[in-house]
């Protein structure tokens, strides 16, 4: 049997789901694009039977890893379907009990998730110094009172010392069998919206479990041996037991992957990428060849999260947005403009049919608006013109003002940017930009990362060597290489206005996947 030399790629958008195979040369030698289907996995499947129809049955045994970028979880959680009931555990009191948990989170949201929320005796002062003394009996008595699925305990100041939350976290999985989610894992420092990425990322196991089984279950159906991954919102990837520890890393995961296969493709590490899907255009900024990531508080179906995300602005420009005289959207026929557009024979004007009337198309690609009147042809020559203006508007934002990089135009609707766009040295169209999202999740590296707080007191050489081990040591959970492993970023930031000095560190560590 051929050793497994192919790897696919799979990313779930809003409108399409695309597939790519990549060969160990790292040529895309297969790709294709189907509709995203409403419960997502049936789009799925289309689009790796695709690919594995284009490779031939005999090509089956040479696939050695798939790695998906998936919508489940944030469908999940804007949709508020399939979420766990969770018993959200404060380790604070008597401090913070000023703002009870999920005080800010929409009434509807709310309601599904908690199954109750406590404040407790626990967390640390900035430099170690306990606020309280752990108690299990108030964790006891609030878990014997409610029915949950999972449990989130955040503790204050745990991403600097997290030992209250691993001791709550084996107290209730050895007396209550249920699954935590402790926030040093997943979020930084800012109590409140740690703590909602936390109850957020307990709420998905759910989700989470149905993700890992349908996705193996699609391999073993197709006879592939393949060992899955999925895409975290970085754009590195996780092992499946690594990814229903922590579902919540998978959002965002889409935006990430075009722009690490944006920068794979076109082989320029520090640009502007556009991502024109069928919907909206996601902009991101590349920094060494990874997604810049958002320094704000990131909301996700109307809570407040502070977990890495990457930094994209999403305006409302896709090949379905409809246009009505010389204005655009935002509203799109988004997966139906192959029946509605006009140059698909359709009755609805598009940005798709307006890109055509100013002379701009796909490669190799001959549509046709057909017989229609001139005015016509102007007013949508001058929606395109008004579009080319709002995508120069949200370049500059991303960019800050200050030109001189390049742009990346990737995915389906990429024909719909102009060849000059003020702010950007260059517009970039790379081979296979159309699935740059899936080559992103193919090509994607396995990583860990560590957030913390220190003491400037301490040796500051010893402090950052034992960051940089943990920060590694969580790539190689999530299935990097142990030997290859390398810190990608390490940042330090003194932190002022406390009683004892102190520092930030900040490390994360990224590496090709084990062999």
């Amino acid at each position: 049997m051929a050793e497994p030399d192919l790897r696919i790629g799979i990313d779930v958008g809003g409108t399409n789901t695309d597939a790519v195979v990549l060969d160990s040369g790292d040529r895309v030698i297969a790709k294709a694009k189907r509709p995203t289907s409403r419960d997502v996995t049936e789009g799925l499947r289309a689009a790796l039977d695709a690919v594995l129809d284009e490779l031939g049955p005999h090509a089956h045994g040479r696939v050695g890893r798939v790695m998906l970028g998936t919508t489940h979880a944030t469908n999940a959680i804007l949709e508020r379907r399939n979420l766990g009931r969770v018993a959200v555990l404060r380790l604070g009191a008597p401090a913070t009990t000023a703002v009870p948990p999920l005080s800010d989170w929409p009434d509807g949201l709310r309601e599904v998730v908690s199954a109750g929320e406590a404040v407790v005796p626990g967390g640390h002062y900035v430099d170690g110094r306990e606020i309280g003394r752990l108690d299990p009996g108030s964790i006891r008595r609030f878990l014997d009172g409610v029915e949950a699925d999972a449990v989130a305990v955040t503790a204050v100041f745990s991403p600097a010392t997290a030992d209250h939350e691993r001791a709550a976290e084996e107290l209730i999985r050895s007396e209550y069998g249920l699954p935590v989610s402790v926030s040093h894992e997943i979020g930084s420092l800012g109590l409140l919206e740690r703590e909602n990425a936390t109850v957020l990322n307990a709420a998905l196991y759910e989700v989470a479990g149905h993700v890992t089984s349908a996705l193996t279950a699609a391999l073993a159906e197709r006879g592939l041996a393949a060992t899955p991954y999925l895409a975290q919102n970085d754009g590195t990837l996780m092992t499946l037991e690594h990814a229903a520890r922590l579902p919540v890393s998978t959002i965002g995961s889409g935006p990430a992957n075009s722009l690490r296969g944006a920068a794979f493709l076109s082989g320029v590490p520090d640009a502007v990428v556009a991502d024109v899907g069928g919907t909206s255009t996601d902009l991101g900024v590349l920094t060494g060849g990874f997604p810049r990531e958002s320094a704000a508080a990131v909301e996700i179906g109307g809570v407040l999260t502070n977990f890495r995300m990457p930094d994209i602005l999403a305006i409302a420009l896709g090949g379905g947005t409809v246009v009505r005289g010389a204005k655009a959207g935002p509203d799109s026929v988004g997966y139906r403009i192959a029946e509605e557009a006009l140059v698909f024979g359709g009755g609805t004007a598009t940005l798709t049919d307006a890109a055509v009337a100013a002379g701009r198309r796909p490669p190799g690609v001959t549509w046709d608006l057909g017989d229609i009147s001139e005015d016509f042809r102007d007013t949508l020559q001058r929606a395109i013109a008004a579009t080319d203006a709002l995508a120069a508007d949200a370049v500059d934002r991303m960019t800050l003002g200050r030109a001189g990089r390049p742009l990346v135009a990737v995915g389906g609707g990429a024909f719909l940017l102009p060849e000059r766009i003020p702010g950007v040295s260059r517009v970039i169209r790379p081979e296979h930009a159309e699935v740059a999202n899936a080559v992103g999740a193919a090509i994607a590296l396995a990583s860990g990362r560590v957030d913390t707080i220190m003491p400037a007191g301490e040796s500051r050489t010893k402090a950052i060597e034992r960051v940089r081990r943990e920060a590694a040591a969580r790539a190689v959970a999530a299935g990097a290489d142990p030997d290859r492993v390398q810190i990608v970023d390490l940042l330090e930031v003194p932190l002022s206005y406390l009683a004892e000095p102190a520092v930030r560190i900040h490390a994360k560590a990224a590496g090709p996947l084990t062999r």
